[in-house]
C-alpha cells in the first residue's frame, strides 16, 4: 500500500513517514500544497494524508482540485484546525476523514485502516489458491493448515499477486501498489 504524506512540518512529516513505513506502507512525502497535488496526480496512491495549513496552496484547495480532477484516492485531513466549522468545511471539500493535531498515532493508524477497508470492499473474503489461503482482513496466511509468518511487505505482495491471478504483473505495477 502506498501513502502520500503532505505536511510542511519536516519533523512531523518524517515521524509519520517512519511510523507508516514501520507498519509496512510505502510512503512518499511532500512539504507544500502544490508539490502534494503534483504527486497525487502523477502517482496512484492508496491514501493521502493532507495537512490544511500548507505553504503556497492550502490543503482544502488541494483537496478540492484533486476531486475536480477525479482523483478519488481517500484523503485524511490532519490539521490543528479543530472547530466544528473547520471539520465540516474539510469534509465538504472532499476529504474522507478529519483528524485534529495533536493526535495519537494508534488512532491515525486505525483511521487509515478503516479508510483503506472502505476503499477496497472486495477484500472481505479469504483468497485461496490450491492449499494456500490468505485472509486480507486479519493479514494471516495458511498453507496446509499451518500459519505462515510474513512481513507486511511480503503479505502485501502475496495479496496483490493473488488478486491478479493468471495476469502478467510488472515491477512498476507492484511498486505502485505495494
Amino acid at each position: 500500500m502506498r501513502i502520500l504524506v503532505v505536511e510542511d512540518n519536516h519533523r512531523l512529516n518524517s515521524s509519520l513517514a517512519s511510523s507508516l513505513a514501520h507498519e509496512g506502507y510505502s510512503v512518499d512525502s511532500a512539504y507544500d500544497g502544490q508539490e502534494g497535488q503534483d504527486f497525487a496526480e502523477m502517482t496512484a496512491y492508496d491514501l493521502i494524508i493532507l495537512d490544511i495549513l500548507l505553504p503556497g496552496k492550502d490543503g482544502l484547495e488541494v483537496c478540492r482540485d484533486l476531486r475536480r480532477r477525479r482523483v478519488h484516492t481517500p484523503i485524511l485531513l490532519l490539521t490543528a484546525r479543530d472547530s466544528v466549522d473547520d471539520r465540516v468545511q474539510g469534509l465538504d471539500c472532499g476529504a474522507d476523514d478529519y483528524l485534529v493535531k495533536p493526535f495519537a498515532m494508534r488512532e491515525l493508524l486505525a483511521r487509515l485502516r478503516a479508510l483503506l477497508r472502505r476503499q477496497q470492499p472486495y477484500k472481505t473474503g479469504r483468497l485461496t489458491l490450491e492449499d494456500l489461503v490468505i485472509d486480507p482482513v486479519t493479514h494471516s496466511v495458511e498453507r496446509e493448515g499451518q500459519l505462515i509468518d510474513l512481513t507486511p511487505k511480503e503479505f502485501a505482495l502475496l495479496e496483490y499477486l493473488m488478486y491478479h491471478p493468471n495476469q502478467v504483473v510488472t515491477r512498476e505495477m507492484i511498486e505502485q501498489h505495494i
